[in-house]
């Protein structure tokens, strides 16, 4: 038996307690409103973690990549959703080769002669290939209404793709503050997609599904009668950035608890300061704040380079000695996990399980 104190670092460790119970609140809440549950498999990587959300009622997982959903896959996870469009031969290829091993995957697409090449690919192989016409909120996508309609129906002319519905998500809502914009941002993005499946439908093209949503969002989204299923993916690890957000009670984002740490151990003791071993191969640096120790008051963190990182001990609350242990929650999640082979999950101190991250790496 394992226990926190045998894990070698840096390592990245997920308190199942706070998993378990944010998994819980999300799940309930979505169902509770009537609305399918396909998170995001892009934060975990992990088919463990998509194993336990489809236990809790998720109909699938959405994948960022062609790769990841391949590995899901390979793992017997049903109902993914790749939700970066497909281009290229080599990758059409194996995109159909997923369709025909998995049927209920859905393909993101935005552009005609993609959907063209994509059912070219599909006849070949006498495949019939589900997508859904990604709407551009601010990165990829078509613009929602006549675009996407001119889209639908070529995709409805199409015999070997099948239109599931539309991709919605927009990135930037999730983190949009304070709470009220949030809210009329993610409202306006999510009216446009409903009246847009509204004009295809009118064409006489079915669009079923609308999914988006994110953790910042799926309070607002959750209630709009026209969203068919969420696909939030931080809330069951949340980072820094998340708890920023604000919420409808103030500035910090508590909807769900931070189950995901980084741990490291204090490799050496200069005055002032102490070094761990956990630098910039150990978290993300993507955002401008530093990975913020527990239940360690007054210290704060700086980079020290690649293998290590610097806490400030001028204002410490309590020792810090070589050999002590130190966890971080990370500045963000998504490519902390991105890091690591494996999370070690405990229950309080013993290591309950260790999950490889299978999809690592897997951004092809």
């Amino acid at each position: 038996m394992q226990f926190r104190g045998d894990i070698a670092t840096p390592a990245l460790l997920l308190d199942l307690d706070a998993f378990e119970s944010n998994l819980a609140a999300m799940a309930t809440h979505l169902r509770d409103r009537g609305k399918r549950f396909r998170p995001h498999g892009k934060t975990h990587k992990c088919p463990e973690v998509a194993r336990a959300q489809i236990a809790a009622g998720a109909v699938g997982c959405c994948a960022a990549r062609l790769a990841e959903a391949e590995v899901f896959a390979d793992h017997g996870i049903p109902g993914l959703l790749v939700t970066t469009a497909v281009v290229g031969s080599g990758k059409l290829a194996r995109a159909v080769g997923l369709a025909a091993r998995a049927p209920d995957t859905v393909f993101c697409v935005d552009d005609q002669d993609n959907a063209r090449e994509l059912n070219a690919v599909a006849r070949a192989a006498g495949v019939i290939v589900h997508v859904a016409i990604d709407l551009y909120f601010g990165r990829t996508g078509v613009p929602p209404g006549e675009p996407a309609l001119a889209l639908a129906r070529v995709i409805a002319a199409l015999p070997n793709l099948a239109l599931a519905g539309l991709q919605s998500y927009d990135g930037e809502a999730s983190h949009t503050t304070p709470f009220a914009a949030r809210k009329a941002r993610t409202d306006d993005s999510m009216g446009r997609a409903i009246a847009t499946r509204t004009l295809i439908e009118r064409d006489g093209i079915p669009c079923p599904m609308i999914t988006g949503g994110s953790t910042g969002t799926y309070r607002f989204d959750a209630d709009n009668p026209g969203v068919t299923e969420l696909q939030p993916g931080s809330f069951i690890f949340m980072d820094i950035d998340y708890g920023r957000i604000g919420g409808a009670d103030g500035p910090e984002y508590r909807d769900f608890k931070n189950a995901l740490t980084v741990m490291t151990t204090v490799v050496s003791r200069p005055p002032g300061f102490a070094i761990v071993d956990g630098g910039y191969k150990a978290f993300s640096t993507d955002r401008p704040f530093t990975p913020r120790p527990v239940n360690l008051a007054g210290v704060t963190y700086g980079w020290a380079g690649d293998e290590h990182g610097r806490l400030d001990l001028a204002h410490a609350a309590s020792e810090v000695t070589v050999g002590d242990r130190i966890e971080f929650i990370p500045p963000h999640c998504d490519p902390t996990v991105n890091l690591y082979d494996h999370i070690h999950a405990l229950r309080g101190d013993r290591v309950e399980a260790v999950w490889p991250i299978a999809a690592r790496g897997k951004s092809q």
